[in-house]
């Protein structure tokens, strides 16, 4: 018998990201007690989009690992009173709760501790680490030098502490004009990052705050404000995207240089989400609602959270996909076949099935009996053993759709055309035995015999077997609906690209993006379907009741997704 000692289990404990790596290491060297406190700290000048719910779930979801000694703030960072709306604070909110999550008693705004930053402002001039600047935006940029070399000081650079005060003080009282002046840090015109060469903190802003109203002219930028609110509240772990890297040592610098912080937290940062087909600036976003390219941010079209909610997307879904992408420093491009698969995977798992006819044609089954009416079982969730089965009526005249149907068929074509037999799903086989069509030529109607002795997925023995089954609906019991079928909204996997420097993105909307269905067939069972119930269609894919533009008895239909992927190249 061996004398080596036995190998250990492998560990079935799931591998930590890098982010929850450092924090782990943090809780178990007693760092901030333990606690781990982070933040979603959006802009509330726009809607929510895909991306963020990568950071919605990052650092909720840290929060959740690392309970009980943990939360995570909601803060809007409401520093641009020019471009911020309540709406957005209430969209952002709707957004962050859809996902799941729930900020309990953290919710901040930038604009709770104007006071507190404007005191800290104040201590970094009489530190002699501020001063107050009389250049313009343009000159501001052009003493700041470029990669390659060095800045200028400002002529305003060695004013002196009193003086600083005075004007700074006199900014705040609104005795000069916006642009006129500005509060900038003193730190090193030469340093190798342009953001630590006397950054601008504070700006002249003679602006309606959506919170504050009208009692302050000043407002401190971004980057000032973020790391100080998050000390402020307490933040452990400010976790940002990758875009902010470079503009950490300027967070490291406000925190060292502040004095009455109760918290010092640490800046790491993550790689953004990004996803072909579509765009994700607000900017470009904002563009494509004022001009009228979509109906809304909340247009299915979209890809915001609103609008991907509108088309049926679910949270468990968008919260299986963040965490499949990964939390790393790479940047990468996802493709949006993998957010599609994450969306099918739940919604197959949850979709009640019914049979709808998108672009109908009668088919008469000819030696069907004119007034029987039957009932055919059909389940309604395979996926789901407690769903049960639901009855379907059958008669002599149904519904199919003509896509399922070809004069001139294709070579291997197996569905209907003259002479060929198709399975009717759960039903039986149907041959197609005559072509109507009407003046122009266009077919308009079908027409053919069943066997008997196909029910219920039989085969006699000896008879050729049916390689195909269509869906169907009984046209005297069919209920009509408005079906709205959404495509990609732009034609090239990467508009900004396709543009190029100069270029319109607008350019690339795919004028097909969106196809309204107003004479689709479903079966009875779904006339009364509710605003946000999920279906699939059987055969077409997975759609759901528009809670916006559904009425009662009145269902709109959206489709999420079909039941393939439909971002994959076109042929």
């Amino acid at each position: 018998m061996s004398s080596e000692p036995a190998a250990a289990p492998a560990s079935t404990a799931p591998r930590l990201d890098f982010i929850r790596e450092i924090i782990a290491a943090d809780v178990q060297a007693g760092k901030n007690g333990g606690k781990v406190v982070t933040r979603f700290p959006p802009e509330p000048n726009g809607y929510l989009h895909i991306g963020h719910a990568k950071s919605i779930t990052l650092n909720f979801g840290i929060a959740e690992d690392f309970a009980p000694n943990s939360q995570c703030n909601l803060r809007f960072d409401d520093t641009n009173p020019t471009k911020e709306e309540t709406e957005y604070v209430d969209s952002i909110m709707e957004d962050v709760r859809w996902l799941g999550y729930d900020w309990g008693k953290n919710l901040f705004y930038a604009s709770d501790f104007f006071g507190k930053l404007y005191e800290f402002a104040e201590q970094l001039i009489t530190k002699g680490l501020a001063f107050v600047c009389d250049l313009n935006g343009e000159q501001v940029r052009q003493y700041r030098g470029t990669l390659t070399e060095p800045g200028k000081p400002s002529p305003f650079r060695d004013r002196s502490v009193e003086e600083n005060l005075d004007l700074f003080r006199r900014m705040r009282a609104g005795e000069f004009e916006d642009g006129s002046r500005t509060l900038r840090a003193k730190i090193d015109m030469a340093s190798p990052n342009l953001n630590m060469r006397d950054p601008v903190i504070y700006r002249i802003l003679h602006a309606h705050h959506h919170r504050t109203g009208d009692a302050w002219c000043i407002y401190p930028m971004y980057d000032y404000a973020h790391p100080l609110c998050d000390a402020l509240e307490g933040v452990t772990h400010s976790i940002c995207t990758l875009e902010f890297e470079d503009h950490r040592p300027l967070y490291d610098w406000l925190i060292a240089n502040v004095d009455g912080l109760p918290s010092h937290p640490i800046q790491r940062e993550f790689s953004r989400l990004n996803l072909n087909w579509t765009v994700m600036s607000k900017r470009k976003l904002l563009r494509l609602v004022k001009e009228g390219y979509v109906s809304g941010w909340d247009d299915p079209r979209m890809p915001t959270l609103s609008g991907i909610r509108r088309r049926g997307y679910t949270p468990a879904a968008m919260k299986v996909f963040s965490k499949g992408v990964g939390v790393t420093k790479f940047k990468a491009l996802t493709d949006y076949s993998v957010l599609e698969n994450a969306v099918r995977e739940d919604l197959n798992k949850v979709s009640l099935r019914r049979m709808a006819v998108l672009k109908p044609i009668k088919l008469v089954i000819t030696n069907y009996p004119e007034d029987k009416v039957e009932f055919v079982d059909v389940p309604n969730n395979p996926e789901d053993p407690n769903a049960g089965t639901r009855p379907v009526p059958l008669s002599r005249e149904v519904y199919i759709d003509a896509d399922d149907f070809a004069e001139v068929p294709p070579q291997g074509w197996r569905r209907f055309t003259h002479g060929a037999e198709v399975r009717l799903t759960n039903a039986f086989c149907v041959i197609c035995t005559d072509i109507i069509k009407d003046e122009s030529g266009k077919v308009v109607e079908l027409r053919g015999t069943y066997d008997d002795n196909t029910r219920h997925g039989k085969n006699p023995e000896g008879r050729p077997k049916v390689k195909a089954a269509v869906h169907w609906v009984s046209a005297k019991h069919a209920v009509s609906a408005e079906v709205r079928l959404y495509d990609r909204l732009f034609t090239v996997d990467d508009p900004d690209a396709a543009a190029g420097e100069g270029g319109d993105f607008i350019e690339f909307l795919n004028a097909n993006s969106l196809e309204v269905l107003t004479e689709a067939k479903l079966e009875p069972s779904i006339a009364e379907a509710g605003p946000g119930e999920h279906y699939q269609f059987i055969r077409v894919g997975y759609f759901f009741v528009d809670p916006k533009d559904s009425s009662a008895g009145k269902p709109v239909f959206s489709r999420t997704v079909g039941l393939r992927d439909a971002f994959a190249p076109k042929k």
